[in-house]
């Protein structure tokens, strides 16, 4: 079992830039992949951005050159910096974790790969 918990949500003006952390307790030496989630109430899960073990990761097409995973193998925390962040990127953020997993380069991220969830961290992005 894996528990994962975000942080670093907030209200930020367009433009703006935040910091998602998600630490992760349990198996965590197991855990292969981990990713991050979006969410807009009425609207599917959407894929932000992945990244394993190795350090390979992908992003969705729309937050390429805005958006970076990365994470610190020695804390279990798994981080997603949000740079010139659009009303558009409003949404709950949700962190992913899974044993069993790929990170392919140039493919969204899909929610069938990932069985672990964290409670999620709100975004709000004023114009």
């Amino acid at each position: 079992q894996v528990q994962l918990v975000e942080s670093g949500g907030g209200s930020v003006q367009a433009g703006g830039s935040l910091r998602l952390s998600c630490q992760a307790y349990g198996y965590t030496d197991s855990i292969y992949c981990m990713c991050w989630f979006r969410q807009v109430p009425g609207k599917e899960r959407e894929g932000v951005a992945a990244i394993n073990s190795d350090g390979t990761t992908t992003y969705a097409d729309s937050m390429k050159g805005r958006f970076t995973i990365s994470q610190d193998t020695a804390k279990n925390t798994l981080y997603l910096q949000m740079n010139s962040l659009k009303p558009e990127d409003t949404a709950m953020y949700y962190c992913a974790a899974d044993f069993f997993c790929a990170v392919v380069p140039g493919t969204s991220p899909d929610e069938r790969d990932f069985r672990y969830y964290g409670q999620g961290t709100q975004v709000t992005v004023s114009s």
